[in-house]
């Protein structure tokens, strides 16, 4: 069974930085040719997507944090990281790791298409 998990969330003061990590796992040979995102959700608000990467390593990232986060991932520990940078209030949320099926070099990249999850770290700036 395929599984995410994530970690690296925490409290920090505005401009600061966290590095969120997300481990996968159940995935074999097939976790490089998926498609991983990153996405936030905070209280009275949809669920939204931060930033994703392929197995191309072509990302893309949300006009809000564009400049301050960088999606990365390591396809030998099977990990997908988010380097958040600048940090802002706004940036207060939970944070989920997601994964669309395995395909090739490319991300649908809606958040309809990821359908496996994690159960999320919390970021909170201050």
């Amino acid at each position: 069974h395929v599984q995410l998990v994530e970690s690296g969330g925490g409290s920090v003061q505005a401009g600061g930085s966290l590095r969120l990590a997300c481990e996968a796992s159940g995935y074999g040979s097939t976790y490089r040719r998926s498609c991983m995102g990153w996405f936030r959700q905070s209280p009275g608000r949809e669920r939204e997507r931060v930033a994703t990467i392929d197995s191309g390593l072509n990302t893309n990232y949300a006009d809000s944090v564009k400049g301050r986060f960088t999606i990365s991932r390591d396809n030998i520990k099977d990990t997908l990281y988010l380097q958040m940078d600048g940090l802002k209030l706004e940036d207060s949320a939970m944070y989920y790791c997601a994964a669309e099926p395995p395909r090739g070099t490319y991300c649908v990249g809606l958040k309809a298409d990821f359908d496996v999850w994690g159960q999320g770290t919390q970021v909170t700036v201050s």
